[in-house]
């Protein structure tokens, strides 16, 4: 679980991201941060659905902490990406960024929980997955 074993995902932004000068909305960095963790645990071995109907799990956001530290742009093309900080039996903290050409852009720490579908309650990552997480 080193920090450098980071997951990138490249992103551009397009006129939908941004609000009337060409700046991205700030609500849509979380849209960005959630791509990322998707395709993230797709290399994983996994996407949302099969977790959800072999294991009857899914993870939901328990905690997010954004800095905006600039701007992204019309055009821009990002480089999203995530890190796993820390992993619980039944939760996963994430590390996560935007950048811009190497300029940080958005920095923030993400903590997911892993709960069973319908009645929301924690439950534990699968054997698999979380094998695929520290491995």
């Amino acid at each position: 679980m080193s920090a450098d074993a980071r997951y990138s995902l490249s992103i551009r932004v397009y006129w939908e991201d941004t609000d009337a000068s060409g700046i991205v909305y700030y609500a849509n960095y979380l849209r960005f941060l959630e791509r990322a963790r998707t395709e993230w645990l797709r290399v994983k071995g996994y996407d949302q659905n099969e977790l959800a109907r072999r294991h009857g799990v899914v993870f939901v956001v328990r905690a997010i902490a954004l800095d905006f530290l600039r701007p992204a742009r019309l055009d821009d093309t990002l480089s999203v990406t995530v890190a796993l900080t820390r992993l619980g039996p039944a939760s996963v903290d994430l590390d996560q960024r935007i950048e811009r050409d190497g300029e940080g852009l958005v920095a923030g720490t993400v903590k997911l929980a892993c709960v069973r579908i319908g009645a929301i309650q924690p439950a534990r990552i699968p054997r698999e997955l979380y094998a695929a997480f520290v491995g």
